[in-house]
């Protein structure tokens, strides 16, 4: 009799189930008619001509309005341009550059790529672009990509201003790498540095570079920098996690309504199993980075330091539309191996969930680790019982607030307007040839490169010709801030990235921390101390 009652309980169930998917099924396909429709009206009817890709694109647009904050339609060119950033290359000339009083400047040449091997040089005003002006005409940046990428094997003629002289160069484009690691050097004779921008389809092979050149230098502690770093691909971020965790451990599941269970464990492959490892995070490390934080947490394999990161636990999905767009639509959640869901809450409000780090700001979560509030209701416990929590975001296991001591408005105002950038650049293309014979290798440059007041006023001036008026008491109190961005600008000009981190972690107070507690032994704080 049980049986029986149950058997048709479940029957009913299934019943039920059925006729709901059925009914979501036919209100489904009677929106589409609807729409459909409405298109076919103002085809017919309306009193003038239409445009209808743009009207396709406003509607898909505003319909993500009502989806998560993470969802999102790519026009063909960003569509393009996301898909190469995931990839980790793209084809084009290999420069990199500022747009400055409406003319494009090469900040950099990227190494062996095309623009080197004909002779292009940092510093470079771009004039012409295949006989077209463009100095001067108020482009946009997109606007200089469009027409500098390209196929490989396809050539772009452009004319360069140097030194007052006017160079015509034709390129040759190719495949250009972008890099994920910037960085990677010893800091000390057993603590490893890495320096990590996204998480793209490069990012394992980049790392495991990365590892074994430490570890031949003597590496015992891996500090692993993810400042920043908003993510990327989910398998990127699994294959980083298996670098580190031992074998036969879950490093993140994902769930959806359409999107089955999926789990991802390690193996018994990866380069850095023992060995302490140190992961820098802040409010702006995201998705993949969260993964990665994450599982190390979760399995006690390291210590997370710094703020709490961004509160991203959407996976998307891309879908190619017919015109080369794409619609990355969020088709699951992903799970840290605790079962923690790190995504931060969100409503109908996209602008106040877009404004969540300003809250923070304000709230005094980023200067002050007692004001972050998470209900024991999404506490989880770690392998060895240690206390972690969900609802948004990693919370570190040390915590260091930002250091916002040297900060100014005048500081700003050269940042934000790229007078930095510019200016360094412009420095270092007319004193290379001195700055080189004078420091010749990148670690006697940053151990002995000081930043003059002779150079300090030059920026000044610089400056006031793009009407920020001098402060003499913010450049006492950026004084540093300065002269450390000067200085790290210029090294990277004239050598590396590698360069610019050696200069800039000097007044980073996540890695001074991660530098006092690489010295001290991890037991105590209940994590893996190898």
């Amino acid at each position: 009799m049980k049986k029986s009652i149950i058997f048709a309980l479940l029957l009913f169930t299934s019943i039920i189930s059925q006729a709901q998917s059925i009914t979501q099924q036919e209100r489904a396909e009677k929106s589409f008619e609807k729409f459909k429709q409405f298109y076919s009206l103002v085809y017919n009817y309306y009193l003038d001509t239409v445009d209808f890709n743009k009207l396709v694109e406003t509607a898909i647009n505003k319909s993500l309005e009502n989806l998560d904050p993470h969802s999102a339609y790519l026009p063909p060119r960003e569509a393009s341009s996301e898909t190469d950033r995931l990839r980790g290359n793209f084809e084009g000339i290999g420069i990199s550059y500022n747009v400055h009083r409406d003319t494009l400047q090469v900040a950099d040449v990227i190494a062996n790529g095309p623009s080197e091997k004909i002779g292009l040089l940092a510093g470079d005003k771009m004039i012409k672009i295949n006989d077209t002006i463009f100095a001067g005409k108020g482009y946009k940046a997109d606007d200089y990509v469009t027409r500098l990428k390209g196929k490989k094997g396809t050539k772009v003629k452009v004319e360069i201003l140097r030194s007052g002289k006017l160079l015509d160069f034709t390129i040759t484009r190719d495949v250009i790498p972008m890099y994920s690691v910037d960085a990677s050097f010893m800091t000390d004779k057993t603590t490893g540095y890495i320096r990590l921008n996204k998480f793209s389809g490069t990012t394992p092979q980049e790392v495991d570079t990365a590892i074994k050149k430490l570890k031949s230098l003597g590496m015992e502690t891996l500090i692993l920098d993810l400042q920043g770093n908003g993510g990327g691909m989910l398998t990127s971020a699994v294959a980083l996690s298996d670098e580190f965790i031992e074998k036969d451990r879950l490093l993140v599941y994902t769930r959806g309504l359409h999107s089955p269970y999926m789990s991802y464990n390690s193996t018994p492959s990866g380069l850095w199993k023992e060995g302490k490892v140190i992961v820098l995070v802040n409010e702006q490390s995201a998705s993949a980075s969260e993964i990665l934080a994450g599982a190390i947490q979760d399995w006690d394999r390291g210590l997370i330091v710094g703020r709490r990161t961004y509160g991203k636990g959407l996976v998307q999905r891309p879908f190619s539309l017919l015109d080369n767009s794409q619609l990355r639509l969020t088709t699951a959640q992903y799970f840290t191996p605790s079962g923690r869901c790190i995504q931060k809450p969100y409503n109908d409000d996209k602008e106040d969930y877009r404004a969540d780090l300003l809250h923070r700001m304000q709230s005094g979560q980023l200067t002050k680790a007692d004001t972050v509030k998470v209900p024991d209701s999404l506490m989880k416990f770690t392998g060895k019982g240690r206390k972690v929590y969900g609802g948004g975001g990693i919370t570190p296991d040390i915590y260091v607030p930002i250091d916002t001591t040297m900060n100014s408005d005048y500081y700003f105002q050269l940042f934000r307007k790229g007078i930095l950038n510019t200016f360094t650049t412009d420095y270092t293309t007319k004193k290379k040839v001195e700055l080189l014979m004078k420091f010749p290798n990148e670690d006697y440059y940053v151990s002995n490169f000081k930043i003059t007041e002779e150079l300090m006023n030059q920026l000044v001036e610089a400056g006031e010709k793009e009407g920020i008026k001098k402060s003499d008491s913010s450049l006492i109190k950026s004084k540093r801030l300065l002269e450390t961005v000067l200085k790290a600008n210029i090294g990277r000009n004239l050598y590396k990235s590698s360069a610019f981190y050696k200069v800039i972690l000097e007044i980073d107070p996540l890695y001074q921390k991660a530098v006092n507690v690489s010295k001290e032994n991890f037991s105590k704080y209940n994590v893996r101390n190898e």
